[in-house]
């Protein structure tokens, strides 16, 4: 095995250099870093990174924990595209990343307390935020690093958090149906628990407020972000005696599960019924017809929430912010003006 002392010997540095080198102190100058490195290449040497992480009382790595279990939160592809744009932060700065896989509640928060408690992870990013939640509870309580992609239930100037403006972005997306002659306008959400539905919702609410509309509850569904979810929300809207001519669905892939549905029902997507989604993942361009969706950049919330948690393990006096990653419309095929059935 090729040890410190083989790097220092072949490069002719002392092995505390070649140590320096491996934690890239900044004393070190470039031209020996590249030295020393190349050496570690060509040599096929690799730092003892169990032994470096216990010297320094780190682990380099950050735990993510999904809103649900992994077998049903990675069929969606937000989460997939997430977890990319985490990746690529992590990879960056030489860190790695442990994700969650408990399949229920409980089965979630034992794991997340077995990742601090046995100092597994440096820091925990959640991909959620909802009321009440106990990892979030148990994180606050243990003042453990952690950020949120969401909005805090609660002291949301003292959680780090990194989210679009979900309450524009609704209401935009809805104002588009509206300027397009629609007035019977229904949701489709996921959990009530979810931030990002409730904020969603409330700017389609104000919307459908400002324009004079009617808000019917009967017009309001919630179910799970998942293709399945989508048509279970059809089957209520059709067996509606006055039919919505328009839709806003809080998730693309939810919006799937509703175009499939529809044309079962012999509805026609954009000119019975028009549809607009949220999240622009990949699927919303090729299915047919393609959506129009709110583009809310899913690889840059990862990345910023990476980013901001390793900023809080570095340095845990790090203030608390709120970032804010900007979103658009994109403009495709499945709205058409007026519509209704």
């Amino acid at each position: 095995m090729v040890t410190i002392k083989d790097v220092a010997k072949a490069t002719g540095v002392a092995p505390s250099t070649v140590s320096r080198v491996i934690a890239n102190n900044p004393r070190i100058s470039i031209m020996t870093k590249e030295k020393v490195r190349k050496a570690m290449k060509e040599l096929g040497y690799h730092p003892n990174v169990s032994a470096r992480n216990l010297a320094v009382k780190s682990t380099k790595a950050i735990g993510v924990v999904l809103p649900s279990s992994a077998d049903k939160a990675l069929q969606n592809p937000f989460f997939p595209e997430i977890l990319r744009g985490i990746g690529s932060v992590t990879h960056g700065m030489e860190y790695s990343m442990t994700l969650s896989s408990g399949i229920t509640e409980e089965e979630i928060f034992d794991e997340v307390q077995r990742m601090v408690y046995g100092s597994y992870v440096d820091g925990i990013i959640l991909l959620y935020s909802r009321l009440n939640d106990r990892v979030m509870n148990f994180l606050h309580d243990k003042n453990f690093p952690y950020v949120i992609v969401g909005k805090p239930y609660e002291d949301i100037d003292e959680v780090t958090h990194i989210d679009n403006d979900n309450f524009t972005a609704g209401k935009e997306i809805t104002n588009h149906l509206i300027e397009m002659g629609h007035e019977r306008i229904a949701f489709i959400g996921g959990s009530k628990e979810l931030f990002v539905t409730m904020d969603r919702e409330a700017g389609y609410q104000s919307a459908i407020k400002e324009a004079g509309l009617k808000a019917s509850e009967q017009y309001k569904i919630h179910t799970e972000f998942l293709k399945s979810g989508g048509r279970e929300a059809v089957e209520k809207l059709l067996s509606l005696k006055v039919r919505p001519t328009g839709l806003v669905i809080s998730d693309d892939l939810m919006s799937l599960g509703v175009l499939s549905g529809l044309e079962e029902a012999g509805v026609s997507v954009p000119h019975d019924i028009s549809l607009v989604s949220f999240n622009n993942v990949y699927l919303s361009e090729i299915i047919r017809p393609s959506l129009t969706t709110v583009d809310i950049h899913i690889h840059e919330l990862g990345a910023e929430s990476a980013k901001a948690l390793i900023e809080k393990t570095i340095d845990k006096a790090e203030p608390a912010k709120r970032i804010t990653v900007p979103h658009e419309i994109v403009f495709r095929n499945s709205v058409s003006k007026k519509g209704g059935l």
